[in-house]
């Protein structure tokens, strides 16, 4: 399997300021060589990224533990800025920004925006053909195109492994759906409408056919194994006075790679890893021999990044002020 380091460096650099910064929280229907530091980093890439080998006996490691055994990178002195040099494009960031991308907060604090843009979906039940490796609750489920490949893409895997039960039981639903089961259910059961991850089409339930996902092998398989896929488990047990959300051990929201893996290194949920980003404004992070610089960058301050010529960046809005950039050498 390929071994592979997540490690973190926070960033104080002269002219950055301290910035501060469902199933649910009971809620939500129950559906069945070295670091470089960073000045003004840019995107941050997750395209190309692969699950790297699961099997591998080397867990990720914090920066300290890392540096000290000479498998990540250590803190060095000559500080460049990721954007500057050559090959390099200048990225404008508007307004919009903020609301796109698959880092977008939504909580029972933050919702998701007018200026969202619904995905496009599709009724798996019409189009059975796509329906891989697991099965329906119902004739209900829609999930964006996207979500369903990397969906397929992860049972499959957990498949070589001998687990195969795995159903969706809650996919995409339009805030008038999401309305009428707030409705139905009360605010014990499900959250108002706008404020649910099932609003954006980057999160889904998941279920097995043979036990609840609390004990079930697709829940174990899947809290050990997600992440490398780029999914989380959104509402931990241990995270429910941070979330607002009681243990959902069915829940999984798409961030993508890296952000799955430095989430899953550090303990953090995606509410403590967007802070730390606001933080400390950068970090780094390597995945399968892949480095990555992934930077915050607040819209009140940044209206334009440089970001490399040949499309090693993505960019995602944090659905409140800003936007996080991914860079991969």
């Amino acid at each position: 399997m390929k071994k592979w380091i997540v490690g973190f460096l926070a960033l104080a650099l002269l002219g950055f300021g301290v910035a501060r910064c469902e199933m649910n929280s009971g809620r939500e229907l129950d559906d069945g060589g070295r670091t470089e530091v960073l000045s003004n980093a840019p995107h941050t890439p997750e395209a190309g990224a692969q699950p790297g080998d699961r099997k591998v006996s080397d867990p990720v490691g914090d920066t300290d533990t890392a540096a000290a055994s000479g498998t990540s990178a250590d803190a060095r002195g000559d500080a460049r800025a990721v954007g500057e040099g050559e090959g390099m494009d200048t990225l404008r960031l508007e307004e919009r920004d903020i609301y796109k991308g698959e880092l977008l907060l939504v909580n029972e604090e933050i919702a998701i925006s007018p200026d969202f843009e619904a995905p496009e979906t599709l009724l798996l039940y019409e189009h059975r053909e796509l329906v891989q490796g697991f099965g329906l609750m119902d004739r209900s489920i829609r999930l964006t195109p996207e979500l369903l490949e990397r969906f397929t893409a992860m049972v499959e895997e957990a498949e070589t492994d001998g687990v195969d039960r795995f159903l969706i039981t809650s996919g995409y639903r339009t805030e008038e759906e999401q309305g009428e089961l707030y409705r139905q259910l009360g605010a014990e059961s499900a959250m108002p409408a706008g404020y649910s991850e099932h609003n954006l089409g980057m999160a889904l339930d998941i279920g097995s056919s043979i036990g609840e996902m609390r004990v079930a092998p697709e829940g174990e398989w899947l809290r050990e194994y997600a992440w490398e896929h780029g999914f989380i488990l959104r509402y931990p047990e241990d995270k429910t006075e941070v979330t607002g959300v009681k243990y959902e051990p069915w829940h999984y929201r798409y961030v993508g790679l890296p952000h799955s893996a430095v989430m899953q290194q550090k303990g953090w949920v995606l509410e403590e890893y967007l802070a730390f980003l606001k933080e400390h404004r950068a970090m780094e992070a390597e995945w399968d021999g892949q480095r990555y610089h992934i930077a915050y960058y607040p819209l009140s301050e940044t209206r334009s990044i440089r970001v490399p010529a040949d499309g090693r960046y993505t960019v995602s809005g944090n659905n409140t002020d800003g936007v996080v950039v991914t860079v991969w050498e």
